[in-house]
């Protein structure tokens, strides 16, 4: 494998490496010494656009990216305002009656409880309560408050995943998936939505990099193979004389010869012709697949495939896989880092209406998501951030059961971070002691976060209880700033990214110490 005049390794010559080593590989953990020797040379892990490659050592860390689509108002979960702390403007703001608000010992975060109310016109009564969740996971939470720039749903989702361009236009995938990614096969796989889903504005980055755009997390591993799951298909090796003959007779076609140094073109040729066979050698059209064996209805059996190690485990804790694209996407996502497949996954919740299998709480998804804050505010935010938390709160578990280096202790979630992107906030006026009532978009809210790596139990910023809106904090230092309105999108960017361990020099990016764990 030889190394070009630029001192890299090709996309194309990674995926020969990785061809060669997965037809003896057991597992998708670490690749094989030899693959990852070849790899770890000094010219292939040179700066590309101001970033270290990560040495292909196994110690990569993994960013799952929660979108929060619709607008998740901060100051209706973990900064929560008491009636008895705005004094006079409390019946006009979002503020909650005092019993709604609990407090968690040693800790700045706040826990909402709603009991026994209707969202709007769906005849399903609201249930929820955040306390569990926020004192299991306290002391790896943090909230940085923030100022956005924009209310336009997919330019705000757009935002919350590029700092408002804050490094070139790259998304927060795109950067973890350049330090950490390049030798995994699918670096980086988006299962989000419109804004959150668009790739960044950065043409100089790798291919690799950019999102595998998923829309149905459940049955796409079915097509990670190009053969198995056709019933009676041919053996491999006729299918593999095939593909030759089909290379062969491309190359040579009038348009093969007259786009030959087309970068489109050979791109696919890479994906086709070296990089689907690396795929299809790890057996990820099994290892992914949480559909069970069910004939005659499913027969897997029958088509040659199987359901995943992992299905049982994941059928238990998302049973409504089918129905709610967020349990599927949730299932898919833990299987992409636990098989070593991506660096970074993003899942969230879309406008459209999900339902459970459950006859007496058969919404899973209302229609706009947080944004069904329009027609019904306190009612859609409980149940969005319940659904939320619950999810997250999933993850983390299989995550934190899940060995990353058994020699180091460590578990995958020791390396994870995940982060709750939401668009933006939601107004804070309300009628007089209104229990039900709509909101409007407004930039002024706070975004969640949740890692070992973080430094957890920590609000950077703050909220004035008298108008119950969030203010800003010194990134460096993470001293509150009263009175601090001004966007700080690069900010957040920037904590997320340095959390990670992702190398910013020359991205003009502010320190932001303050978000790490020390």
């Amino acid at each position: 494998m030889s190394l070009r005049n630029t001192g890299r390794l090709s996309r194309r010559e990674m995926l020969k490496a990785l061809s060669l080593c997965a037809a003896g590989s057991a597992t998708l953990g670490p690749l094989l010494t030899g693959c990852r020797d070849a790899l770890n040379t000094p010219e292939a892990l040179e700066r590309f656009g101001g970033v270290r490659r990560a040495r292909l050592d196994g110690k990569p860390r993994f960013l799952i990216v929660v979108g929060a689509t619709g607008g998740a108002s901060i100051v209706d979960s973990l900064l929560a305002v008491r009636a008895s702390e705005s004094g006079a403007n409390a019946s006009k703001l979002n503020t909650f009656p005092d019993e709604q608000v609990q407090g968690v010992d040693g800790s700045p975060f706040r826990a909402v409880k709603v009991s026994n109310q209707l969202m709007g016109n769906i005849p399903q009564l609201v249930n929820t309560d955040q306390l569990p969740f926020v004192r299991k996971h306290k002391d790896s939470m943090l909230v940085a408050t923030t100022v956005g720039t924009s209310v336009n749903h997919a330019i705000a989702q757009k935002r919350s995943i590029t700092g408002n361009a804050a490094w070139n236009g790259r998304t927060l995938q795109e950067c973890v998936a350049l330090q950490y990614g390049a030798g995994f096969p699918i670096p980086n796989v988006n299962m989000g939505m419109g804004g959150y889903s668009e790739r960044g504005t950065d043409g100089s980055l790798p291919s690799y990099c950019y999102g595998e755009v998923v829309s149905n997390a459940s049955f796409w591993p079915l097509g990670l193979d190009g053969s198995k799951g056709i019933k009676d298909a041919p053996p491999r090796d006729v299918v593999e004389m095939a593909r030759r003959a089909r290379n062969t007779l491309d190359s040579q076609s009038v348009f093969g010869r007259t786009f030959e140094d087309a970068a489109a073109l050979q791109r696919w040729n890479e994906q086709r012709i070296e990089g689907q066979p690396a795929l299809e050698a790890k057996d990820l059209i099994n290892r992914l697949n949480v559909l069970p064996n069910q004939p005659p209805k499913m027969p897997l059996t029958e088509y040659g495939l199987s359901s995943s190690p992992d299905g049982d485990r994941l059928r238990t804790l998302f049973p409504d896989y089918l129905t709610d694209p967020v349990q599927g996407q949730a299932a898919l996502a833990f299987l992409l880092l636990k098989y070593r497949v991506s660096v970074t996954v993003t899942i969230g919740p879309s406008f459209n209406v999900a339902v459970r299998n459950n006859e007496e709480e058969f919404i899973a998804n209302p229609p706009l998501a947080f944004d069904f804050s329009h027609t019904d505010h306190r009612a859609g935010q409980a149940f969005m951030w319940s659904r939320v938390m619950g999810v997250v709160d999933k993850l983390i578990d299989l995550l934190k059961a899940e060995p990353f280096d058994e020699a180091t202790g460590e578990s995958m979630w020791d390396r994870t971070l995940i982060y709750v992107a939401t668009e933006f906030g939601r107004t804070r006026s309300r009628p007089n002691d209104a229990i039900a009532f709509s909101s409007g978009h407004d930039l002024n809210n706070g975004f969640l976060m949740l890692s070992p790596m973080l430094k957890g139990n920590t609000v950077l910023g703050g909220i004035d209880p008298l108008t119950a809106l969030t203010y800003g904090f010194d990134p460096r230092t993470g001293a509150p700033q009263p009175g601090k309105m001004t966007t700080n999108e690069p900010d957040i960017f920037s904590g997320v990214l340095t959390a990670l361990g992702v190398d910013t020099s020359g991205s003009g990016l502010p320190d932001a110490s303050a978000f790490v764990r020390t």
